[in-house]
């Protein structure tokens, strides 16, 4: 296999795969996971896979899958899978979705996609390089209030206020344009270490969500999902920090109970309707083989589900 992925014996499992199932990755990446499904569907199973990112698409492993007849790429991002979907005749008939969040390894090691603080680039870090803005350009327009907020949310960073003063002030006199600009002013204004962590680390994550916008794709593509999924069909979704896992872990249990409308008082039984989900288990984290061969599955936290 070329790229063995985060958890993924545990993946396989709990998709519980038929051999003449549909089964869709959303972020195909560098196949791993769809590799490994492939690899249990029979002749009469079909696999589609989305990605973002056109280096995954282009890529010349993606290329040799797509010989595979049985399998279908389309590079869309996550809040367009139901209209991907309904294009393809398969609403209400997909028996297994996967959901690797996040950033892949390829887009942190190519130091020109900017994503990682510690390799020299361009401030970019758009997962779709053909759309929006990078990170460049949103940081030398946005607001500093702004800013602080999306520093202080989406990387849960105790020193917002410290580092987005910095980032206006800096930006005054050069524009920020490279990832190791960022990172050493970060080091410069940051007065306490985190153990292991480097003092860019929470930025560059919320910077990340921001300009990619992944908790809003994440909630859209969840909502989706219910929909497009067949009865008794599973979702299985791998968190790698508490935003997206929390994002999982309160959608799945939203819809896994009893629900009604609380703007009916008195509650009336017509009112009620069921979950459509059924949460399977408890959340899987990587084992400690795994952990050993692949440091960066220490975060993972997969939580699974399946239509009722």
């Amino acid at each position: 296999m070329d790229h063995l992925p985060v958890m993924y014996i545990e993946a396989l499992q709990q998709l519980a795969i038929k051999k003449d199932g549909i089964y869709l990755d959303c972020t195909f990446g560098r196949g791993g996971h769809s590799q490994g499904i492939l690899a249990l569907l029979g002749p009469y199973g079909q696999l589609i896979a989305f990605d973002r990112d056109r280096d995954a698409i282009n890529s010349e492993l993606a290329q040799r899958f797509v010989k595979d007849n049985r399998f279908k790429l389309i590079h869309s991002c996550f809040s367009q899978l139901e209209v991907q979907l309904e294009s393809l005749g398969l609403i209400g008939k997909i028996d297994g979705i996967l959901m690797d969040l996040g950033v892949s390894s390829p887009q942190l090691d190519n130091p020109v996609r900017g994503f990682s603080f510690l390799r020299e680039g361009p401030l970019d870090m758009r997962m779709d390089e053909t759309t929006g803005l990078s990170a460049e350009q949103w940081l030398a327009n946005v607001d500093e209030k702004d800013l602080v907020k999306v520093l202080f949310d989406y990387g849960e960073e105790k020193f917002a206020r410290r580092i987005a003063k910095a980032i206006v002030d800096r930006r005054l006199d050069n524009p920020i344009t490279t990832t190791k600009q960022l990172s050493s002013l970060i080091e410069d204004v940051v007065p306490v270490r985190e153990k292991n962590k480097h003092p860019a680390t929470r930025t560059f994550q919320a910077l990340r969500i921001e300009i990619n916008k992944e908790l809003e794709e994440l909630k859209q593509v969840l909502e989706q999902s219910t929909r497009v999924l067949s009865p008794d069909g599973r979702l299985v979704a791998i968190s790698f920090h508490s935003l997206e896992d929390r994002i999982v872990k309160r959608f799945i249990r939203d819809e896994s109970g009893a629900k009604y409308d609380p703007g009916k008082f008195p509650v009336k039984e017509v009112d009620i309707t069921k979950g459509v989900l059924r949460k399977v288990g408890k959340a899987l984290k990587a084992g400690e083989l795994e952990l050993k061969q692949n440091p960066r599955a220490r975060s993972a936290v997969m939580r699974v589900a399946e239509k009722v």
